[in-house]
């Protein structure tokens, strides 16, 4: 493709050589560069692009799309200046890519709890409906029945419209999307087409980022603001913040909850470990889920389902064959009576919700034990939240490591007992060791009990000074079960 084609939708301030040059690919990442390719140098969080630029056309790079026009200019490379790549990058690698979002109905999913879950049971849904559908998500990619490693909640924008071109071309009619505060706020969805947008929910989460809740808020509101008239938006009218979020989006509103009048509604009619029997919309369903905050993801799920065009019979019998995603309330049942649930809540808002969960169904009739830690390098302030979270609501809390990253795991155990006074610390017990402070939990546990293992969900790993080691909670659960 000509390099002049991709500036349809931008608006360069500096153009230096040949605007007409062939371009073969781009890249974001001048390690990935090849003969022919444009190489888009961001000013990024961790590292400006700009200083790998003589590197990139050093490995073929024909073209450089750029904020800062280099001293030194190569001969034969063409110059591209605007005012921001993190804007510019998004609307030309769609059109490099056939602009796919204009093939497909791309359905978009934020907020802080809840996001994994709704797209993947939605990609899972419209695949049960006979259609070929597409999945970004945290825990991974699928073009159709195809898995695609995931490493971010959300790909950048080249790595994104490569996946939606490939789902474009594999015939795929619906792509269903997790949209992090962090990719929207760093315009990686930028130029892409939204047939609807859903929101979950705000707690606090990613400060460590955006510094403040208000910008975090405000990154996830930038999503809908952005939604066109001929999309619709759905939010969930139990968080306080739902309204706020489709206060100015062009975007037909619709409305959930579990609580108050609203355009799709639910309510519990029986809970069990096994599930839940919801009253939906006026319909009876059984669901192989459990948990109030299940019912909202669910109801989320009914509605996106609905604005998508499927008749509510097919949405209801279709939703009552749907599992949990992995890590999310996974039960594991012990040969002594008790359970172990593996889930991913790693916010103080997840972890109650999680619990409120389990006590439904115990009902005061067992003991709650949770194993939980907070990860490194990531918001200080929730970890003291977290432990308060846990120690109110469960009988004994065993604060242990999660992802120390590049921290020292007995640091972030101490930030999280800081927030503990004398007697809660009485039910607390840290261990550093995660596999240890799991084999503790299974021999504390009795019969008819519950440990809630928290934080790492469908993981595989501990990440620890920048190695990934196999860790996974489910395994070592059944191992201890088998000992």
């Amino acid at each position: 493709m000509r390099l002049s084609e991709l500036f349809k939708n931008i608006t360069p301030t500096t153009i230096v050589g040949d605007a007409d040059v062939e371009v073969s690919g781009i890249k974001i990442d001048s390690r990935q560069v090849k003969p022919g390719y444009l190489f888009v140098a961001i000013k990024g969080t961790q590292t400006d692009g700009h200083q790998y630029i003589a590197k990139a056309i050093e490995l073929g790079a024909v073209a450089v799309l750029c904020e800062d026009l280099p001293t030194e200019q190569a001969a034969g490379v063409t110059y591209v200046q605007v005012p921001s790549t993190e804007t510019a990058v998004g609307p030309v690698a769609t059109l490099f890519h056939g602009d796919p979002t204009s093939k497909v109905k791309l359905v978009g999913v934020t907020g802080t709890n809840g996001k994994t879950t709704i797209a993947t049971l939605l990609y899972h849904m419209f695949r049960k409906l006979g259609y070929k559908c597409g999945l970004l998500s945290t825990v991974c990619n699928y073009i159709d029945g195809e898995a695609v490693a995931a490493s971010h909640t959300t790909p950048d924008p080249i790595e994104l419209n490569e996946l939606l071109e490939r789902m474009t071309a594999a015939g795929c009619e619906y792509v269903f999307m997790e949209c992090s505060s962090h990719a929207i706020a760093q315009q990686r969805i930028g130029g892409l087409r939204f047939a609807g947008g859903l929101f979950t929910n705000l707690t606090r989460d990613h400060l460590d980022y955006h510094k403040t809740f208000e910008n975090y808020r405000d990154a996830k509101k930038a999503f809908f603001d952005m939604l066109d008239k001929d999309a619709f938006a759905i939010t969930n009218l139990d968080d306080k913040n739902g309204l706020f979020m489709v206060q100015n989006t062009k975007a037909q509103v619709k409305t959930y909850s579990t609580r108050q009048m609203a355009d799709f509604r639910a309510r519990i009619i029986e809970c069990h470990f096994e599930g839940m029997y919801l009253e939906m919309d006026g319909h009876e369903v059984g669901v192989q889920f459990i948990g109030k905050f299940n019912v909202s993801n669910l109801l989320c799920v009914y509605g996106a389902a609905v604005m998508l065009g499927q008749r509510p019979e097919d949405i209801l019998v279709t939703m009552s064959t749907l599992k949990s995603v992995n890590g999310r309330l996974d039960p594991i049942r012990s040969p002594e009576g008790f359970t172990a649930i593996v889930d991913y809540a790693h916010t103080p808002d997840a972890l109650e919700n999680v619990l409120n969960a389990i006590h439904e169904v115990l009902d005061g009739k067992g003991k709650v034990i949770t194993v939980c830690g907070a990860g490194g390098n990531r918001d200080k302030g929730k970890r003291p939240l977290m432990a308060q979270e846990a120690v109110k609501q469960s009988d004994r809390v065993i604060i242990t490591s999660d992802n120390p990253r590049f921290e020292e795991p007995q640091d972030i155990i101490n930030d999280m007992l800081a927030g503990l006074d004398a007697r809660q610390m009485k039910k607390v017990l840290s261990i550093v060791d995660r596999r240890e402070a799991i084999r503790t939990a299974c021999m504390m546990a009795e019969k008819g009990d519950v440990i809630l293992v928290a934080g790492k969900g469908h993981e595989d790993y501990q990440d620890v000074k920048g190695v990934k080691h196999h860790f996974d909670d489910h395994e070592v659960i059944r191992e201890c079960f088998n000992q």
